[in-house]
């Protein structure tokens, strides 16, 4: 196993280890928002792992799989926070 290959492995442990912390905020956060905040997390751990996935095999193939992650997290998060921001404006 070459540098490289364990400088792969060692960022997609990371990664995934990140995922784990978020998933574990977002069943426990004790606020919508910082289920909010996971859930744009988890989206950008999602899409960095595609992106050393992509790099790993050499090639550009998965950058519209990268960007329609990333603009689904995104619009995903802006739909979440001002249902919260509303939620939170009614209550009073």
């Amino acid at each position: 196993m070459t540098v490289l290959e364990w400088v792969y492995a060692a960022t997609f442990a990371m990664l995934g280890v990140g995922v784990l912390f978020a998933l574990h905020r977002l069943v426990r956060g004790p606020s919508v928002l910082d289920r909010i905040v996971c859930l744009n997390a988890v989206s950008v751990l999602v899409v960095s792992a595609i992106a050393v996935g992509s790099a790993l095999r050499g090639g550009a193939a998965y950058v519209g799989l990268m960007v329609t992650v990333a603009l689904l997290g995104f619009v995903g998060t802006l739909t979440a926070a001002r249902f919260a921001e509303r939620r939170a404006h009614d209550r009073g």
